[in-house]
């Protein structure tokens, strides 16, 4: 039996600087006063047509939220088989830093290995949708090698600019999609600027972060799926890695939706976004108590994703921050790499460095009390530590084949 309710609830888009409209299914990039543009629903409409049963017997997968998605039709998917994430809980690693309530919900098991993939399903699928043929972008590495595979699954042509430091594994998995590869002897603000002579140029469509309105849609359902894992009870801190801040701006527009169809109830989470020492714009302006942030100089950290000098979504990464009393936090590369460590060898989990970055806020956060032990804490690892191979230096022993294995590996302690 047909469905007679519409397949989506989406409406129109609108700025949520200075509040202008636009239609839903023409091709938009930024509002005209430069502000990214936002999918708007009729929470109205859906609060009488929706309800947390309806998802009972759907697949597994981000699609399952699909009244709450821009795509006007099922057959418009470009699907490389986006799972649910799971939450998994730490106890050995929230025990060490006294939080008990700490789990992780890890986004390395998307296809492509990061969160990535869910922007890149719902922005590929929708692009198609509306008649894009050939998009660019520029990338820290991740989001450029899940939106050219997305891209080569949709039939599209891609143009990606990637720093020439990015993860090399990304690299890969652009060349190999058939993307049109540039490498870039700067960061993402340098190849953000190529790209974005290369489309004034040519008239391409500009996939970058936040220049089109339809990746925090797939960003979303980060949000949506942690509420329904946690049975619509909402967890009392979320911590987020932010470079191009998306994915936090998408999970408090996914918690606010739910809110207003009654699907969840009481305050939001505590969101907070955790930055890199070496490139911490929003932790500077977070502390300045403004509404933007400035333009961070000589950035530089290991957690690549998260080297992003200045974001255009910026001021609504501040914006859910200061709604949910929520807070920036830096930490340090040191940190980063002694946490990365640590969560494998307490809980067998090998996350990424930005990953790293948010356990790292997050044992810090409690020792400074910002943090009670008994809240219920929500880590975001946005992608598989297998990804950066690269990254650090183990100083691994070599040994001949005649040699044998050194008599301290039989007593070596573990977790030191």
């Amino acid at each position: 039996m047909n469905d007679p309710r519409p397949y989506r609830f989406a409406s129109h888009l609108a700025c949520p600087r200075c509040e202008a409209s636009y239609p839903l299914d023409s091709l938009q990039q930024l509002c005209g006063c430069g502000s990214p543009l936002l999918v708007r629903y009729d929470l109205a409409r859906l609060t009488e047509a929706w309800r947390p049963s309806d998802l009972v017997e759907r697949p597994w997968s981000l699609w399952r939220y699909h009244e709450l998605l821009p795509l006007a039709r099922p057959e418009a998917i470009v699907s490389l088989g986006e799972v649910v994430t799971p939450l998994i809980e730490l106890p050995r690693l929230g025990d060490d830093m006294r939080l008990p309530g700490l789990v992780m919900k890890d986004e390395g098991l998307l296809p492509t290995g990061s969160f990535k993939a869910r922007g890149a399903a719902v922005g590929i699928s929708r692009a198609r949708e509306l008649g894009v043929t050939h998009l660019a972008m520029p990338t820290n590495g991740n989001a450029g090698a899940a939106w050219s595979l997305y891209a080569a699954r949709a039939g599209l042509q891609a143009t990606i600019a990637m720093p020439k430091d990015a993860p090399s594994i990304t690299r890969q998995e652009c060349a190999l999609a058939g993307a049109h590869l540039t490498l870039v002897d700067g960061l993402i603000s340098d190849a953000g600027r190529q790209v974005a002579r290369f489309v004034e140029a040519t008239g391409v469509f500009d996939a970058s972060t936040l220049k089109e309105p339809y990746r925090i849609e797939g960003k979303k359902t980060m949000g949506l799926e942690l509420a329904e894992q946690l049975d619509w009870q909402l967890p009392d801190v979320i911590l987020y890695p932010t470079g191009g801040g998306v994915g936090l701006i998408g999970i408090y527009k996914a918690l606010q939706e739910l809110q207003a169809i009654g699907w969840v109830s009481g305050p939001l989470p505590r969101l907070v976004a955790v930055q890199a020492k070496g490139c911490a714009p929003i932790v500077r302006a977070w502390q300045e108590g403004a509404r933007e942030s400035r333009f961070w100089e000589h950035s530089q950290t290991r957690a690549f994703g998260i080297n992003v000098p200045k974001a255009l979504g910026d001021f609504l990464v501040l914006d859910a921050i200061y709604a949910t009393d929520g807070r920036a936090i830096a930490v340090s590369e040191s940190a980063i790499d002694w946490e990365q460590r640590r969560a494998a060898q307490l809980e067998g989990t090998f996350v990424c460095p930005e990953g790293a970055a948010v356990l790292a806020a997050a044992r810090e956060m409690a020792a400074l009390g910002e943090i009670d032990a008994d809240s219920r804490v929500v880590a975001l690892n946005t992608g598989a530590g297998i990804k950066y191979p690269d990254s650090r230096d183990l100083g691994l022993t070599l040994l001949r084949p005649d040699e044998d294995l050194p008599s301290h590996h039989a007593s070596r302690r573990r977790f030191t």
